[in-house]
């Protein structure tokens, strides 16, 4: 069940720039006159990757791939150079981007664990408000059956054709519980898909909201042969993965394109990034490891923003950045209040946008607790999600899924933090790691600017700065570990 009764009284629309009740002449300006001073609400398009890492675009330096489109917004709008994924892995990561908090709190550890339906989603909020919105690709946040509690349509979504895990080359995909069975290059099928909706609804009224994930450079890697040729000379291992990653820039430049011919260019806020840092086949640039783990190669991913209404003129930022700033930053794009009564882990970018922000005002939290991920078929629709299927009660999604609606899933000791967590603020980087009973925590402290492989531990030579920085992360893990209770629900 949905708690969006509750967000009636959290949230009021506040056009940007100006002031409720305004006044002119002494006297509130009639209603016509308000509404044609207010600035129009962007329209807003997040476009992700699954896998992509930091150095597996063309305009970060890579010796082989051929990504012009990606290069060209990056080259146009918002580049951010240190743009961080909340997890090193893909579920936990799209939480992140939904609610604007660390994917821990609502218990999605890893991939395949599904959302808690009492989160608060983008979707939901922007719906509220009078946006229509739409999901396709995906979504991989649990079961994406029609009646599920946590499929795209429970979460916000008006629109929403999509899969439960990766794909490839032609995927089938659930078209609001019915399955479908497309052709095509997978990226390039999930952009047509998210565009005939755009033109759809692009003359009427009401703002969009639109997501599209694409579920490439995920393995197995099967690229579409006429982009695997376009790397003739490497290894097929290559020619497959940067394939699939030239299929992602060519559907990402019809996006772009398509809303420059409809008009809509100007004031769409198009954002571009990955799920998580680099594949062994990819390119981490010159960070140390990569998915899976919390060091900057798993985490640090290509990222820009084009807004040309919001972002006039192209800049690069080394301002460190995260998914979980999404979520504060559409909301104040559009004028809506941040909801309140629970933690958010994110920060609105806004004042980036504006030049106003040199440095984060606030640290990044992550945090691998150890959890294995949960197997997800990623074909996902015919065999294991569909209300067409018998005895669907049995299958292993739909057991996740309905255990995820009790709060909490687990009972975590409130003074015990597993596993890896690391901690960004400024140029400093800590790293916690202890045992599955929160034993025998060990600390490294790195210098990201001097050292960006963290290859050379400092925390000895800088005792008050691990003092000071480990005490605040402990009082985060606390944070997010009374979430993972329930305590905000």
């Amino acid at each position: 069940m949905r708690f969006l009764f509750a967000i009636t009284f959290l949230f009021s629309v506040i056009a940007p720039g100006v002031p409720a009740g305004a006044v002119e002449g002494g006297k509130k300006k009639d209603a016509a006159t308000a509404k044609e001073a207010q600035p129009k609400r962007p329209h807003i398009v997040l476009v992700m990757a699954d896998d992509q890492g930091w150095g597996d675009v063309g305009y970060n330096g890579h010796p082989h791939l051929k990504t012009p489109n990606l290069d060209a917004a990056a080259a146009s709008g918002l580049r951010l150079d240190h743009f961080y994924a909340a997890a090193p892995s893909c579920s936990p990561t799209r939480a992140s981007v939904l609610t604007g908090r660390h994917p821990n709190r609502m218990g999605v550890f890893s991939w395949g664990h599904p959302i808690r339906p009492q989160e608060i989603t983008l979707a939901e909020v922007l719906k509220q408000q009078g946006y229509v919105t739409g999901h396709f690709g995906k979504w991989h946040l649990g079961s994406i059956r029609a009646d599920s509690p946590v499929s795209p349509g429970a979460n916000g979504f008006d629109r929403w054709v999509s899969t439960s895990n990766f794909f490839d080359l032609n995927p089938e995909m659930s078209d609001q519980g019915r399955e479908v069975k497309m052709k095509g290059e997978g990226s390039m099928v999930v952009a047509d898909l998210a565009l005939d909706w755009i033109r759809q609804n692009a003359a009427g009224d009401s703002p969009l909201f639109t997501v599209i994930w694409f579920g490439a450079p995920h393995l197995p890697h099967n690229a579409a042969p006429e982009l695997a040729a376009l790397y003739a000379g490497l290894s097929k291992r290559e020619r497959e993965f940067y394939g699939e990653i030239t299929g992602i820039d060519l559907a990402f430049g019809k996006i772009r394109g398509t809303l420059a011919e409809l008009g809509l260019r100007d004031n769409t806020l198009l954002w571009y990034c990955s799920d998580n840092g680099a594949l062994s086949v990819g390119d981490a640039g010159d960070a140390r490891g990569g998915k899976h783990v919390l060091y900057e190669g798993g985490l640090r991913v290509p990222a820009f923003i084009e807004w040309p209404a919001g972002i006039p003129s192209a800049t690069a930022s080394p301002v460190r950045c995260s998914t979980v700033d999404i979520f504060p930053t559409v909301l104040e794009a559009a004028g809506i209040s941040i909801p309140v009564g629970r933690p958010l882990d994110g920060i609105s970018l806004l004042p980036l946008f504006r030049g106003e922000m040199q440095l984060r005002p606030a640290p990044l939290g992550f945090w691998n607790a150890g959890i294995p991920g949960q197997f997800t078929n990623p074909g996902g629709v015919v065999n294991k999600v569909l209300p067409t299927i018998e005895n669907w009660s049995d299958n292993k999604v739909e057991r996740v899924t309905r255990r995820v609606e009790k709060i909490p899933k687990h009972k975590f000791p409130e003074d015990v933090y597993a596993g890896h967590s690391a901690w960004i603020s400024g140029d400093w980087k800590l790293h916690r790691v202890s045992g599955t009973g929160g034993e025998k925590v060990r600390w490294s402290l790195y210098n990201l600017t001097t050292d960006p492989r963290e290859s050379n531990d400092v925390s000895k030579q800088y005792p008050e700065i691990l003092k000071d920085l480990s005490a605040e992360m402990e009082q985060w893990l606390e944070s997010v570990n009374g979430s993972l209770r329930g305590a905000d629900y």
